[in-house]
């Protein structure tokens, strides 16, 4: 036990002198005797006797009984014993030896502490939050570990983020930095594996059949639309019909282009026959009236195009005369093409009625369906008609 020879005494407030042969255990070896003195103490022999002549007198006016040398000689014939460097002391090996003037210590190796008379190790993760995260105790020592995502800082003991998209970059796309982690992110397109870092295409068109109006054509971070033949696309999902018509046909001189959903097809200029003349364009008219008795005075030749599946009822054409006369009664019928039952002919007025479809039709298709309106002059009870030859051109596509 080391002292500095004083202690502070909190009555008198002052500085007491410390009695080392009181509080240290075998304070002299070798038979000698422990002499308390102000500030420290000597070792002596059994038989010497020391007189103190005053209180505030130095360690020269002691006077040593019995010894005829002087005391400087007396200290040099008494001089401290290294028990340590002489092999001399009781410590263990796995203890530090201290010498001390006329004693030595014994001492545990850093990082152990004195249990009874064995130094055991000391555990420093139980003792003080030495480390930020985790501390790891090792004998005679400990290390400080961080928890993932984050590393020892260079003193050893604090713990400061890794910034992995820098140190390792994990993902395969976007990467974004968080303390003590990361998070990914895919490219549009895309979407995250189910290890979180990487990125699996996104196949839009099993979505929903609503993705594409035509078919829907999926690659790698996208997808794109596209359209049968007789359309292009219109925008990124809409198909558009190709007007063959207008931007190239192989129709001949004497025949006409007819546009529809999806195509186009080529039908005569003059469809008028005998004995018919044609009047105007796709009008025929019957110059005899012996000749066409029982025949419709006019015929006329109308072309129209509709979706596959149209919605039903709906109203497709109007038929309409074309002159009115006083004193006459019209009606209306679906002389021929409605074989099937899918148009009904509905009067709006005297002069006019409206062809509805009732069943839905599926392209591609043609019909040729003759509308005839009859004429009754009451004055004079002439009968007279005339027909209206609708060819309808059903596309193959419900667009």
């Amino acid at each position: 036990l080391q002292t500095h020879g004083y202690e502070y005494d909190p009555v008198r407030q002052a500085c007491k002198d410390i009695d080392e042969c009181v509080i240290v255990t075998d304070a002299c070896k070798g038979g000698m005797q422990c002499y308390n003195h102000f500030g420290g103490y000597l070792c002596l022999p059994p038989n010497a006797q020391i007189y103190h002549k005053g209180v505030n007198d130095s360690l020269e006016n002691f006077i040593l009984n019995s010894i005829p040398m002087p005391l400087t000689s007396y200290f040099n014939l008494f001089a401290d014993i290294d028990e340590c460097t002489m092999g001399r002391h009781t410590c263990s090996q796995d203890q530090i030896c201290y010498n001390t003037r006329g004693s030595f210590l014994c001492h545990c190796q850093p990082g152990y502490q004195k249990s009874s008379d064995r130094c055991v190790d000391r555990d420093e993760c139980l003792l003080s939050h030495y480390c930020m995260h985790r501390c790891v105790n090792t004998p005679g020592s400990y290390y400080c570990e961080c928890n993932s995502g984050y590393q020892l800082a260079s003193n050893n003991h604090s713990c400061v983020d890794v910034n992995e998209c820098q140190v390792s970059q994990p993902c395969q796309h976007q990467c974004y930095n968080l303390m003590g982690s990361f998070i990914c992110q895919c490219n549009q397109g895309y979407e995250l594996a189910p290890d979180s870092v990487s990125c699996v295409d996104i196949d839009e068109c099993a979505f929903s059949t609503y993705m594409c109006q035509y078919a829907c054509i999926n690659s790698p971070g996208e997808y794109s639309c596209t359209c049968p033949e007789g359309y292009q696309l219109h925008g990124t999902r809409m198909c558009q019909d190709i007007n063959e018509c207008e931007t190239g046909h192989e129709c001949r001189e004497e025949e006409m282009c007819w546009n529809y959903f999806g195509g186009y097809r080529c039908y005569p200029l003059n469809p008028c026959q005998e004995p018919y003349t044609r009047t105007s364009e796709n009008r025929c008219v019957c110059q005899s009236t012996s000749v066409c008795r029982g025949l419709p005075q006019s015929v006329v030749y109308k072309y129209m195009s509709i979706h596959s599946e149209r919605a039903i009822p709906a109203d497709i054409f109007q038929i309409q005369a074309t002159n009115i006369y006083p004193n006459t009664h019209n009606t209306f019928r679906i002389r021929a093409g409605n074989e099937g039952g899918e148009f009904f002919l509905r009067r709006s007025s005297n002069v006019s009625a409206m062809l509805v479809l009732i069943k839905s039709l599926v392209g591609p298709l043609e019909l040729i369906v003759d509308l005839e309106m009859i004429t009754y002059h009451t004055v004079t009870n002439y009968r007279t008609s005339s027909l209206l030859r609708l060819t309808i051109v059903v596309g193959p596509y419900t667009f």
